[in-house]
């Protein structure tokens, strides 16, 4: 099982670990080197001790589904990663360079700095886009430079392939990013359009040119919503040096409404290039913050009318019928467990586009404190993934087509009807509980959820061990 922490000296999926570089919230980056062979590389672990947020793991198994489809000098080179049942892990290229963070020592950096770099950012965030990725996590930290010159875009824990499922957004209500680059569109919920980089790059231009940041570093959701109706001090009113295209640039990146941000990176990099061919309009030449009662206004207007929803933002996303599988890890006999599987295998030779979402509940404890690891250390979010891909297996479902979800809850039935509801599952598949004293006693979750789901419900049952009548 994955060890909660790494030590200098060890031997990791053939690679030896040597320095630790790097402590962040939700991962470790450690130097590896291939054991017994030459060239050094970045090896980047999940952080899985007691107390740790269930999103880190959903972020890393995110980054080890995306970081082997990406290419070009502008992300790591994937080299390797490794299995949650043994040690989850990515081996990368390391960048010779370092990231644009310790740059905020020294803000406000001179004009043709932020151009420069804002330039380069804008490039590489080209690449990305054409690769159909949103990296949703712009910001200073997550951006190096090579040598040679070209931006590198790292961490890709929070970002979104549009091929591939997503999972943050399955899994978790409440928006993920970093506070002062949040794109109005990414609080409320939407992972989907590239242009939430714009505005991220946006915040980071006018940080970089005033040393000031746009909407300040908001702790709470109240504090980010207030980007909606709440426009920044224009860059000119800070720093006199910024010439006007500039700030054209920059307040046109921070439009509430992606439709009035530039619509690709492309547009974004010429204007950055081409400083004297900027159109300058109302936003190049605003001297303060608008009034009081034009954000009153603002505010009170519906949200539909502040945020777009571009029909074409995520039309190459693939659409499949979602599959929920609902699996009890702990009381399933092994008969019920393949019969589930069975189920699922008929289900999914119907459809070559059907997605396959593998629950499990990690249920909580009403009153007593619950842990993260169990009695032998090991994650317990980890243990359940990696039963859930071990019971997934003989379905051979390819990658892109199936998930792993670990939710946590106090009411497991309750947790797989809201799962469904807010990820528009079609069809639910789950065992029926094999003791019918059991069932007697404690209540059917499969009866529940039969009766209450927005979709279709298939409740399996042993029929060798239970010959009661079926629950749905």
């Amino acid at each position: 099982m994955a060890k909660a922490r790494l030590e200098a000296g060890a031997l990791v999926g053939g690679y030896r670990v040597k320095e630790l570089l790097h402590t962040g919230g939700m991962a470790r980056l450690w130097t590896v080197t291939p054991d017994g062979g030459e060239g050094e590389y970045l090896m980047k672990v999940p952080v899985l001790q007691e107390g740790e947020d269930p999103a880190s793991i959903v972020g890393f198994e995110m980054e080890q589904m995306i970081m082997p489809r990406l290419k070009g000098p502008h992300v790591p080179r994937y080299i390797a990663s490794g299995d949650f049942s043994v040690q989850p892990f990515i081996v990368m290229e390391r960048i010779e360079g370092e990231s644009l963070l310790p740059k905020l020592a020294n803000l406000p950096l001179p004009v043709a700095e932020v151009t420069e770099l804002g330039r380069k950012i804008a490039l590489a965030l080209e690449a990305l886009h054409r690769q159909r990725v949103v990296h949703l996590d712009i910001k200073p930290s997550n951006i190096m430079i090579r040598p040679t010159g070209e931006a590198v875009l790292v961490d890709f824990g929070l970002s979104r392939h549009l091929d591939l499922p997503d999972l943050m957004a399955e899994e978790f209500r409440l928006p993920y990013g970093t506070a002062p680059y949040m794109a109005p569109e990414q609080i409320l919920g939407q992972r989907h359009d590239a242009r939430s980089d714009f505005f991220a790059l946006g915040a980071l231009l006018y940080f970089f040119a005033t040393g000031e940041r746009p909407f300040g570093d908001p702790p709470r959701l109240k504090g980010l919503k207030r980007r909606l109706w709440w426009d920044p001090v224009p860059p000119r009113a800070l720093n006199k040096e910024v010439p006007l295209w500039l700030q054209e640039i920059i307040l046109r990146c921070l439009e509430v409404n992606a439709s009035r941000r530039y619509p690709n990176a492309q547009q974004l990099l010429f204007d950055l290039t081409h400083p004297s061919e900027v159109r300058l309009t109302k936003r190049a030449h605003k001297e303060k913050q608008d009034g009081f009662f034009v954000r009153l206004r603002r505010k009170s207007e519906p949200l539909d009318s502040l945020i777009d929803h571009p029909q074409d933002a995520s039309a190459g996303l693939a659409q499949a019928p979602i599959v929920a599988v609902a699996i009890d890890l702990g009381t399933m006999s092994p008969e019920l467990s393949e019969a589930v599987r069975q189920t699922v295998k008929r289900i999914v030779e119907r459809s070559t586009e059907i997605r396959v979402a593998c629950l499990n509940i990690l249920k909580l404890k009403r009153l007593a404190l619950d842990t993260t690891l169990d009695e032998e250390g090991n994650n317990k979010h980890v243990a359940r993934i990696v039963q859930l891909k071990d019971w997934a297996r003989p379905l051979d479902v390819a990658q892109a087509q199936v998930s792993f979800h670990v939710l946590e809850a106090i009411d497991p039935a309750e947790a797989i009807l809201e799962y469904a509801r807010e990820n528009t599952v079609d069809h639910i598949v789950m065992g029926a509980r094999d003791n019918s004293t059991m069932r007697k006693l404690l209540g059917s979750v499969s009866a529940r959820v039969a009766s209450e789901a927005p979709c279709t419900v298939t409740v399996v049952r042993n029929r060798k061990d239970d010959q009661d009548a079926p629950e749905s």
